[in-house]
């Protein structure tokens, strides 16, 4: 059983200085993650490009040509309009995507982990992040690509991506902690996890504009990645003003969620070796 019993500390950023006292071992840990993915693939580490341009030609053919999707905001919007903003709401969503399909069976799959006394728990979930996080620096990079491809210019917007995207990591590494506790004690999580996220897809506005739909929307504004999808394209793509107010929402949002999903994952980690 681990020994590691001491209670949360009260500090909110306590999540903060525990990873930077394991930097090294989360390092280690992310690089294992990216490595892992791909083994024994022949292409390896080019799926990485591969997966988002083919989700992406799918998705814009069959929503942007045989459906005639639009996000009607720009007057004379194409159809590589739709599809930037479509692989835009990819980039965030995917991300979001991997860890919460990742942490159900995290803790459960380590569980020569859960055994030692002084490793880090906490290591686990933030290292899936960090490997997410590194395919979604992939497909940005082939957003600049694709900007550039079709005369796009993103301008200083660019700037505020990492402004936008910070609080969805905070979000992400909240949500992989609360998850992979949970999915401890609750085998059942993993099994409907599929579910959320294809309902978060959906909720998520990463095919539409949310904002074209006011009965939808006076629900979906509450739902923090679809204003990080929504901002991100207002400061890349459409040149809108950012919303002051969704942006603080964000950031209070994932602040929350990732202090509750830290206090919650320290509370029930000595439980988990009874457990396993």
């Amino acid at each position: 059983m681990s020994r590691d019993t001491a209670k949360p500390s009260r500090s909110p950023f306590a999540f903060a200085t525990a990873l930077w006292k394991n930097r090294e071992l989360l390092w280690q840990f992310t690089l294992r993650n990216v490595e892992l993915r791909h083994k024994g693939s022949h292409l390896g580490l080019i799926w990485s490009f591969l997966n988002p341009l083919l989700m992406l030609g799918l998705y814009v053919l069959v929503l942007g040509y045989i459906f005639g999707g639009r996000f009607g905001v720009l007057p004379s919007e194409t159809k590589a309009d739709y599809g930037l903003g479509i692989f835009l709401g990819l980039v965030v969503f995917n991300f979001v995507s991997e860890v919460l399909g990742i942490s159900p069976s995290l803790i459960i799959a380590n569980p020569n982990f859960v055994k030692k006394v002084v490793f880090p728990l906490e290591i686990l979930p933030t290292a899936t992040v960090g490997g997410a996080l590194f395919h979604m620096l992939v497909s940005l990079g082939l957003l600049l690509l694709s900007l550039l491809l079709f005369a796009h210019n993103p301008g200083w917007g660019i700037f505020w991506l990492p402004i936008i995207f910070l609080p969805v990591i905070l979000l992400s590494l909240g949500l992989s902690w609360f998850i992979s506790a949970l999915g401890v004690f609750f085998r059942d999580v993993g099994q409907v996890m599929p579910f959320v996220t294809t309902a978060l897809m959906w909720a998520s506005g990463v095919f539409y504009s949310a904002q074209k739909y006011p009965a939808a929307w006076v629900y979906l504004r509450f739902n923090p990645i679809l204003l990080a999808i929504e901002l991100a394209r207002d400061a890349v793509l459409w040149h809108r003003p950012l919303s002051s107010t969704h942006l603080t929402y964000l950031y209070a949002t994932s602040a929350v969620v990732c202090y509750l999903g830290y206090t919650v994952f320290r509370r029930l980690k000595p439980a988990f070796a009874d457990v396993l």
